[in-house]
């Protein structure tokens, strides 16, 4: 019959074996074609590495942002994160050395409040009593000295942001803007896809669960991966992990990437490296040296010379030298840098993928 899925001379055979061979061969350039406009980022990293924000932009980017009902729907979890940050800070208060309690029958009388879920105190809502409760409790001498002492215990990063717009979200009438949506932190649990099209590739976003408890689900999404975005949150250099608090965040990551890395999954894999919340990283250099996650560092309180000697730390854990990693600095709540750092990424895997299938620019 011939060489039916063979290049280079046209085969022998009778008339209908070489339309057979034509359309074998017709479909496998359609194949081609159709791979090199998939494109599947699969999104890892440590938990409150931003992985989940970033996806978030992507649809902001990519997909018309929120619906006006998934905009309504993000006021709860705004309202939990507020809600549990403030209640952290207070029993900061009772546990961390050195701060005086709360005095004062309002205060008091607004911080039981505030820890109480009874009699609808909070129900899921910034209520007007809620939010003059918070903004109370948020101006108060040691509230304002544990928020600078959250290194110590475990606190959003975002709570500074949702107090100071407290006054805005306590409205009735309240409305998350986007910034606020950014600012929100959920849980991620399982797998979430977000797919969308960017001149007429298709990109498949998947996002997992980052704690330690959500990491054995990672290799369900390990086939057919045209790179990995791998989310560092550096301003957590001095921080320790939720589910442990033993151990360094920046250390986690470290370990976790140097698994991601070198894993036999993706030996042919791109590699890109978000350094994430740079944004906060550059306000805490200014005060927390780097040398309290990293002996060895002697660059002092120097933003340029910190960020560098954390990425030279991430980009040492390759065991294979020649494997191209594409560093990013990256905030991730913010959609211009988003936009621009996405784009310098999508040439990366556009390339690699045309590569891939033959069809090299």
């Amino acid at each position: 019959m011939g060489n039916l899925c063979g290049g280079g001379e046209r085969p022998t055979g009778t008339t209908e074996e070489r339309k057979v061979n034509d359309d074998i061969n017709n479909q496998l350039r359609k194949e081609k074609v159709k791979v090199a406009s998939e494109i599947k980022l699969l999104l890892l990293g440590a938990g409150e590495s931003g992985k989940s924000t970033f996806a978030k932009q992507m649809k902001i980017l990519h997909l018309n942002g929120f619906t006006p009902e998934e905009m309504q729907a993000y006021r709860t979890i705004i309202a939990s994160n507020i809600v549990g940050s403030m209640r952290v800070l207070i029993g900061a208060i009772e546990e961390l050395d050195g701060l005086q309690p709360l005095k004062g029958d309002n205060y008091v009388q607004a911080a039981r409040r505030v820890m109480s879920d009874e009699e609808n105190n909070f129900n899921g809502v910034v209520t007007p009593q809620l939010s003059s409760d918070i903004q109370l409790l948020w101006s108060h001498p040691s509230i304002q000295q544990a928020y600078k002492r959250s290194a110590e215990f475990q606190l959003n990063d975002s709570a500074g942001y949702y107090f100071d717009r407290i006054p805005t979200i306590g409205q009735p009438t309240y409305v998350p803007t986007v910034q606020d949506i950014l600012h929100s932190r959920t849980k991620t649990t399982g797998i979430q896809e977000i797919t969308f099209v960017l001149q007429g590739t298709t990109f498949r976003l998947v996002d997992v669960g980052g704690q330690r408890s959500e990491r054995k689900k990672w290799m369900h999404c390990f086939q057919d991966v045209t790179a990995v975005i791998f989310c560092v949150a550096i301003s957590e250099y001095d921080l320790r992990l939720y589910e442990d608090d033993t151990t360094n965040r920046m250390h986690e990551s470290l370990k976790l990437f140097k698994e991601i890395c070198n894993t036999r999954w993706f030996v042919n894999t791109a590699m890109i490296l978000f350094l994430n919340k740079k944004d906060i990283f550059m306000d805490k250099i200014k005060t927390v040296n780097l040398s309290v996650c990293f002996a060895d560092y002697t660059g002092g309180l120097d933003y340029d010379k910190a960020s560098e000697f954390v990425k030279r730390q991430f980009l040492a854990q390759s065991e294979n030298p020649k494997k191209p990693i594409y560093p990013h600095f990256t905030t991730a709540t913010d959609t211009e840098n988003v936009s621009f750092v996405f784009n310098a990424v999508k040439d990366v895997v556009l390339q690699q993928t045309l590569q891939d299938t033959g069809m090299v620019l």
